[in-house]
């Protein structure tokens, strides 16, 4: 798996994109931060590739660690997407929509560190594109075999690196108008807007569980018709590129911020949290 987006220059690339740099690049360079875009295998209603969310978390990384580069000479390396993402119940009956079990997860991330780990890279930042994946427990449990000294890990959701309020009429939670109006920024060519269903979803009968005070996983087909939840109609090419804008933006703030820290004590502020 390796887009790239459709508006960064090759030369650039081969810099800071895994997925097309060669070792005769690579060897020169000295890298601050890893990152690991982290997607899934589903279905995107009716209008979307099933790799969506690798191709998404993929092309802001990029964009990321290319504004990383330029604006605060932080020098990133991008890994190739991981397609293995954690479904929901009903997912599965869904034509190669592809369930990954947590230790199925967490072995490919424990062998990535691993290797990263021994090649001296001391930053992970894993971009996550699917909102099913969870790694908070996966770097917890990371943490008691590695040393923040050695390698320290860290993770987001692309999308919630900009508020989604600020840049779309409609946003919705799969499929809808950010990641259909972000895909036709990065990738034109592989959306079928007018192929698209309306989204429409339901929602829990259980008041705490609608308001999210009580937590259980959605049942995907009993949930939607068409795997969309959220209407993609008003996607622009253009709301995507601001929205991309602003999340990459974030993301090479913190990339600046992160490859400063030589201790875990650096990561806490004198000031008080309450």
């Amino acid at each position: 798996m390796g887009l790239t987006t459709h508006h960064s220059s090759p030369i650039m690339n081969r810099e800071i994109d895994l997925s097309v740099s060669t070792y005769g690049v690579a060897r020169q360079l000295k890298y601050d931060v890893a990152i690991l875009p982290w997607g899934a295998t589903e279905p995107h209603n009716l209008h979307l590739p099933y790799m969506t969310d690798c191709i998404l978390s993929q092309a802001v990384a990029l964009d990321a660690a290319e504004r990383a580069l330029h604006q605060y000479g932080v020098r990133c390396m991008v890994l190739p997407p991981v397609a293995m993402g954690s479904q929901n119940p009903g997912q599965r009956d869904l034509p190669f929509c592809i369930h990954y079990r947590y230790e199925t997860q967490f072995s490919i991330l424990k062998d990535i560190v691993a290797s990263l780990q021994h090649q001296g890279i001391r930053r992970l930042l894993i971009v996550n594109g699917h909102g099913g994946n969870s790694f908070k427990q996966m770097i917890r449990d990371l943490s008691l075999v590695t040393h923040p000294s050695s390698i320290m890990i860290a993770s987001a959701e692309w999308f919630k690196m900009a508020s989604a309020k600020d840049f779309f009429e409609q946003p919705g939670d799969h499929a809808d108008e950010i990641e259909t109006s972000v895909m036709m920024h990065y990738h034109p060519e592989l959306v079928r807007l007018e192929e698209a269903g309306e989204g429409k979803s339901r929602s829990f009968a259980i008041e705490a569980l609608r308001e999210g005070k009580v937590w259980m996983p959605r049942h995907w087909t009993l949930v939607t018709d068409d795997t969309g939840i959220g209407n993609p109609a008003l996607s622009t090419a253009e709301k995507g590129r601001r929205f991309a804008d602003a999340c990459a933006d974030g993301f090479a703030r913190f990339l600046r911020d992160f490859s400063k820290i030589n201790e875990e004590s650096e990561l806490y502020s004198e000031k008080s949290s309450y």
